[in-house]
Parts: C-alpha cells; sequence; structure tokens
C-alpha cells in the first residue's frame, strides 16, 4: 500500500468519525444555543466531505485507479519482459 493510499484511508477515517461525535453530541449532549449554530456549520462542512469520501470509495474513482493501477502494473510487467 502506497503512502499516498494510508493517509486517505486515515483522513478518510477522521472525517466519518468527526461526524458521528458530532452527530453524537447534538443528540445526547445540551449546546448552548449560542455554540448550536457553529456546530451545525461545522457539521455541514464535514457532512460535504463525508459525501466526497463515500462517493470515491463507492463510486467511480475508485474503480478508475484500480483501472489505472492495474494499467501501469502491465506496463511495468512488459517492460520487464522485453
Amino acid at each position: 500500500m502506497k503512502t499516498k493510499d494510508i493517509y486517505m484511508y486515515v483522513l478518510g477515517i477522521i472525517v466519518v468519525l468527526a461526524v458521528l461525535t458530532i452527530v453524537a453530541a447534538l443528540i445526547f449532549v445540551p449546546i448552548p444555543s449560542m455554540n448550536k449554530d457553529i456546530l451545525n456549520i461545522v457539521l455541514g462542512a464535514l457532512l460535504a466531505q463525508f459525501a466526497n469520501i463515500i462517493q470515491y470509495f463507492f463510486g467511480s474513482s475508485q474503480g478508475s485507479k484500480d483501472k489505472g493501477d492495474l494499467i501501469n502494473q502491465m506496463k511495468s510487467t512488459n517492460a520487464g519482459a522485453q
């Protein structure tokens, strides 16, 4: 696994955990009304990134990346055989 992939997975996990933490806080923790608006804005921004993460891992971007990796692997295998 490449270092770039590890960072991508770690960042994805952090965003997912942040979304879950803020949603749990909004449900279970009494939050002062002054802070609730800020928390809702942060939650909205995190949900947008959460949607991007879901689209990447379960959408066509991951398939395109896998296809590109396979093509590069095939090129290097063919170059080594010649």
